[in-house]
C-alpha cells in the first residue's frame, strides 16, 4: 500500500482514509422501485460514509462474532415494522413507548451501540446529515458481507422517524411460533413474497436463539409432554443437553444452523435434516412450495446468496421516509 498523506482528524478517519477507496462489487442492480433512494445520495456531503460504517461494523464483529446476526437482526426488526426508518432505536421516555421493549424485542434485539458509535463518527465529520436508518441498511449489509455473504447495492436517501409504535410490533413482527400462513401475511403486508419469507429465513444461517424460545418445542410440544417429533433424534438430544429442562437454562442460547458466525447455506441443509431450531423453521418444511425452495437452497448456495441479497435489497426499501418526511436525528436513540 503507497503511502498516504493526510491530516488526521481521529484514528478512525485516519484509519478509513488509509484504507480508501474499499471496494464494493455489488451484484448487478435490482428492478424494484427505490422513489428517492441513490446510492449516491452522500457522495458530497459525506463522502467516507462507507468507510466509516464498514470500519465500526468490521471492529464490532472483531470483538462479539454474534454482532453479524444481531444488526443483521436489528435491521429486519426495524423494516418489518412500519418500515425502514430506524422507530427500533428509540429509547422509551416518559411519555412514549417505543418498539424496544415490546415482547419481540425486549432483552432479544443487540446491536445499539454499534449503531451509536457510528453515528457519532459521522456527526462530526458529517453532522446533521447522514439518517440512522441509512446507518442501520448499510450496518446490516456489511455485517453480512464481512462474514462471507454476498454484496448488494444501498441506495441511501432515508429518513428517520419521530415515532413508534409497541402494538406494531405486536402486530407485524413474524413469530417463530406462528403458522407459516400468518408468517407469509406478515410479510406481503410489507410487499414480500414467499420466495422472499424464505429467503430471509435463511438469514437464520447466522446467530442463535434463546432457549426459553425452543424449549417447549424439545420438551412439551404443543402440550404433548413431548418433544417435537419432527426433530432428528440426536439434534434433539443435543438441543436438551444446551438447554436442559428448568428455568435455570432459560438464559443459555442455542445455536440458529451448525455455523451461527459463517454466512452459508448450511441453515437449509439443516432443515432438510430435521434439524431447525425454531418450529418457524420447520414450518418452511410443510409446504410444497417453500420446501421447494428449502431444496434448491440447500443443493446451490450460490442461488441462495444471490436470492438473498436480492431480498435484502427490498427489504431496506419497504416504507421509506424521504424528502421532507421524518427527520435526520443527531442521536439515534431519540428524537432531536
Amino acid at each position: 500500500m503507497g503511502q498516504k498523506h493526510f491530516l488526521c482528524l481521529s484514528f478512525t478517519l485516519c484509519f478509513i482514509v488509509s484504507l480508501s477507496p474499499l471496494i464494493y462489487s455489488h451484484p448487478p442492480i435490482y428492478n424494484f422501485p427505490v422513489g428517492q433512494l441513490n446510492q449516491n445520495f452522500y457522495a458530497s456531503s459525506c463522502p467516507f460514509l462507507l468507510n466509516i460504517v464498514r470500519y465500526r461494523v468490521w471492529s464490532a464483529l472483531r470483538d462479539d462474532s454474534r454482532m453479524a446476526a444481531s444488526l443483521l437482526r436489528l435491521h429486519f426488526h426495524d423494516c418489518i415494522v412500519n418500515g425502514c426508518d430506524a422507530s427500533v432505536l428509540l429509547d422509551d421516555k416518559e411519555d412514549f413507548t417505543g418498539e424496544k421493549n415490546s415482547p419481540a424485542n425486549h432483552n432479544s434485539l443487540r446491536g445499539f451501540e454499534v449503531i451509536d458509535s457510528i453515528k457519532e463518527d459521522l456527526e462530526r465529520f458529517c453532522p446533521s446529515t447522514v439518517s440512522c436508518a441509512d446507518i442501520l441498511t448499510l450496518a446490516a449489509r456489511d455485517a453480512v458481507v464481512l462474514v462471507g455473504g454476498t454484496d448488494w447495492p444501498v441506495p441511501l436517501g432515508r429518513r428517520d422517524a419521530t415515532t413508534a409504535s409497541q402494538s406494531a410490533v405486536l402486530e407485524q413482527i413474524p413469530s417463530p411460533f406462528d403458522s407459516l400462513q400468518n408468517n407469509i401475511a406478515k410479510f406481503a403486508s410489507k410487499g414480500l413474497d414467499l420466495k422472499d419469507v424464505v429467503v430471509l429465513s435463511g438469514g437464520h444461517t447466522l446467530g442463535f436463539a434463546n432457549c426459553l424460545i425452543i424449549k417447549g418445542r424439545i420438551f412439551d410440544f404443543k402440550g404433548t409432554g413431548k418433544p417435537d417429533p419432527t426433530l432428528e433424534s440426536s439434534f434433539l438430544a443435543y438441543l436438551q443437553s444446551i438447554c436442559p429442562n428448568g428455568d435455570t437454562a432459560n438464559s443459555n442460547f442455542a445455536p440458529l444452523d451448525s455455523s451461527p458466525a459463517s454466512f452459508d447455506n448450511s441453515y437449509f441443509t439443516n432443515l432438510r435434516n430435521n434439524a431447525g431450531l425454531l418450529e418457524s423453521d420447520r414450518a418452511l418444511m410443510g409446504n410444497p412450495q417453500t420446501a421447494a425452495l428449502v431444496e434448491s437452497y440447500s443443493i446451490n448456495p450460490s442461488r441462495f446468496s444471490n436470492d438473498f441479497a436480492a431480498s435484502m435489497y427490498k427489504l431496506g426499501n419497504v416504507g421509506v421516509l424521504t424528502g421532507e418526511n421524518g427527520e435526520i436525528r443527531r442521536k439515534c436513540r431519540s428524537v432531536n
